[in-house]
């Protein structure tokens, strides 16, 4: 319980990172489009394009291990796909009436993406949360079972998985019950994950 606030911890505080650059990126490169987009759009491809948990991996060893380090890189890691979706929306959104009606009165970008345009994007936003955190727990797992996140003595569910495999003969239970939870931890957010995403999508629902 006491490591899981740390693994809890990170992933939140990574997944809100990502998801606050991941959003104003994806707002920016879909409103303006253009030289703009295509700019922002290649950046993101070249990050999407790497295997998630090796640029995590490759970040934190040119960083150093630590805690804030591992949390900087999964939130690099996840900015790509919430850029994506809220890009995907903006473009069709920014050619809507009320929109257009926006600006003809003189408002600003910045009161239009973030007041007209950002609202009637939430809704894939909180889906793509839900299930981005499962995703970071495991990272942050995976970066501190190898030693490159969390350090000891601080307690967090990857790094009391490595130091029980020595005794992994006489306590079994010191790496099962850590591995337990983070399954169980992964399996709940996805299971919420899916309840947002038929919530949302009306093509989905059923009774």
């Amino acid at each position: 319980i006491v490591g899981g606030r740390v693994s809890l911890r990170v992933g939140v505080m990574a997944i809100a990172i990502s998801a606050t650059a991941g959003v104003i990126a994806g707002l920016v490169a879909g409103y303006y489009g253009g030289w703009i987009d295509s700019i922002i759009m290649r950046i993101l491809e070249v990050v999407l394009a790497l295997p998630g948990l090796l640029l995590a991996l490759l970040l934190v060893a040119y960083l150093g291990p630590s805690l804030t380090n591992a949390m900087l890189a999964i939130s690099i890691v996840f900015i790509p796909p919430y850029a994506r979706v809220v890009r995907a929306n903006t473009l069709s959104l920014r050619e809507m009436e009320y929109v257009t009606a926006a600006k003809a009165i003189g408002a600003q970008d910045r009161r239009i993406m973030f007041r007209a345009i950002l609202p009637n994007t939430l809704s894939p936003i909180i889906v793509q949360v839900s299930l981005l955190l499962s995703v970071a727990i495991l990272v942050e797992a995976a970066l501190s079972f190898l030693g490159l996140g969390v350090q000891p003595p601080t307690p967090a569910w990857g790094s009391m998985m490595a130091e029980s495999q020595q005794f992994i003969d006489l306590a079994w239970w010191m790496s099962t019950f850590p591995g337990m939870t983070i399954f169980i931890t992964v399996i709940a957010l996805n299971f919420i994950g899916d309840g947002l995403r038929e919530a949302f999508d009306p093509r989905q629902r059923h009774r």
